[in-house]
């Protein structure tokens, strides 16, 4: 089940939300497990099986890293963390694994590709993060099994993050207040995350779709750029939309979810890019892998392998897949060169850093994108590399650009412009709080309308 679909939004929503409310406080964690679980069985009636064993391995490793006696705490800690990535690497990299040792040793094992349960590499390191942290004794472990159920799999972040840290959510857990204006807030963001999905994503991911489901000799050049640049918003607003829609929904039953984008596209750097994509995935990665690895405490030379590092096991926790790999080092290799050369000095003004930024970033997306990394170089030099820009206006119809621009203004250039009005604070906070009420019900008629009519309805981080 996702929640762009009209059986979340008309069934299942509305009968956990008016449960919820009419359920004492002291009942409303087993509600929400208990609804949770079944949203996840919707699509996973199987594997939602390997999501209550990581609940209670995690439960009980947690427990037993609570205890003073340290060799015991080590031991469950390593226990719990290869139990969880031991899962992770069955379902996921077992298949990958299997191809490449048959590649280079030139063996013949036969490839078994398990379905992948969905979310599994969200919920996964939310588990990791919930040991670790006990382990440093940043917090104690989770007593309640049912706490401890609900947050790994609470459902409007289950399936695609952000990733929830056990210390940030914690405590509203065990205590938390819904109001009124908190809820409308959430019903205002998971509106915005809805008509992100279904209004822009799913327009853009018919044109990207299509091009790339292309054979590359019938690829023009500005059908390529065309294609990329429809994956970009596809992406961004796809996966910006869900984190949306989850922040509002966690509003909703009074949580607080952390923010996971802040505009990336309109970023100034690579460096600055991951401060603003993607926040969750590269704030774990920053405090469980790279900071243990040293950092940028121990010289140069360490910074960049760890980096490296990172962003390796970044591009492999995307996909089983060189593909991924390869993106993710080839964002590892600009973070590098941007600490090496000024590159922000060389490009002074802003409108060049955020055209360097975009374009690398596009060219990521295509390893990103393409099947294999043979289709990915041949898409590559079809964007630059001038090939039949006779055959590409068809894709540019009327709707393709309408929502093209209204994604340029939805990425962040139109806060940016609206920031820059050299009105007073209050008088823009006002402006604002008038027109949401006449926005959010235009984009809900639109959103509805257009997902009752339209079944092309796809979500990338399925993948993942």
């Amino acid at each position: 089940m996702v929640f762009s679909s009209l059986i979340f939004l008309w069934l299942f929503l509305p009968i956990v939300l008016g449960m919820y409310f009419l359920t004492k406080e002291s009942y409303r964690n087993v509600l929400l497990l208990v609804a949770s679980l079944f949203f996840y069985a919707w699509g996973e009636p199987v594997y939602v099986l390997v999501m209550i064993l990581s609940i209670v391995v995690n439960y009980l490793c947690g427990l037993k890293i609570g205890v003073e006696d340290e060799a015991k705490r080590k031991q469950a800690l390593i226990i719990g963390i290869v139990i969880n990535l031991g899962l992770l690497g069955i379902f996921k990299y077992s298949g990958f694994f299997t191809e490449n040792v048959n590649a280079i040793f030139g063996l013949n094992v036969e490839v078994k590709k398990l379905p992948l349960p969905i979310g599994i590499s969200f919920y996964t390191f939310q588990s990791i993060s919930y040991l670790v942290d006990i382990y440093r004794r940043v917090c104690p472990p989770q007593k309640s099994l049912i706490k401890m159920g609900l947050f790994i799999s609470f459902f409007p972040q289950l399936i695609a993050g952000p990733i929830l840290k056990y210390y940030d959510i914690a405590a509203q857990i065990d205590n938390r207040k819904v109001s009124l204006p908190l809820f409308n807030q959430g019903a205002v963001r998971f509106l915005q995350g809805l008509a992100k999905k279904i209004i822009i994503a799913n327009i853009m991911a018919k044109t990207a779709d299509e091009i790339f489901g292309l054979g590359i000799g019938d690829i023009s050049t500005p059908m390529a750029w065309i294609g990329i640049v429809a994956y970009s918003f596809q992406i961004y607003f796809d996966f910006s939309g869900y984190s949306d829609m989850a922040i509002g929904l966690g509003k909703m039953f009074g949580f607080h979810i952390n923010e996971n984008f802040n505009y990336p596209y309109i970023a100034t750097s690579i460096k600055d890019f991951w401060r603003r994509w993607h926040i969750s995935l590269s704030t774990w990665f920053k405090e469980y892998l790279y900071i243990p690895l040293g950092g940028n405490r121990e010289g140069q030379f360490k910074t960049y392998r760890n980096l490296m590092i990172v962003f390796f096991m970044t591009g492999l926790w995307h996909g089983a897949s060189w593909n991924f790999v390869v993106w993710g080092l080839f964002h590892g290799i600009f973070l590098v060169m941007e600490r090496i050369l000024p590159i922000e000095k060389w490009l002074r003004f802003r409108l060049i850093q955020n055209i360097y930024a975009l374009l690398v970033v596009m060219v990521g997306w295509v390893f990103f994108r393409a099947e294999t990394l043979a289709d990915a170089l041949a898409y590559l030099n079809r964007m630059f590399v001038p090939y039949k820009t006779d055959v590409y206006s068809a894709y540019l119809s009327n709707e393709f650009m309408m929502v093209a621009g209204l994604a340029v203004l939805s990425c962040g250039f139109l806060t940016l412009i609206f920031n820059k009005l050299p009105l007073k604070t209050e008088y823009k906070s006002g402006f604002l709080q008038a027109v949401t009420p006449a926005w959010c019900a235009v984009i809900a008629y639109f959103s509805v309308l257009l997902l009752a009519s339209n079944t092309y309805n796809p979500f990338i981080y399925f993948r993942f």
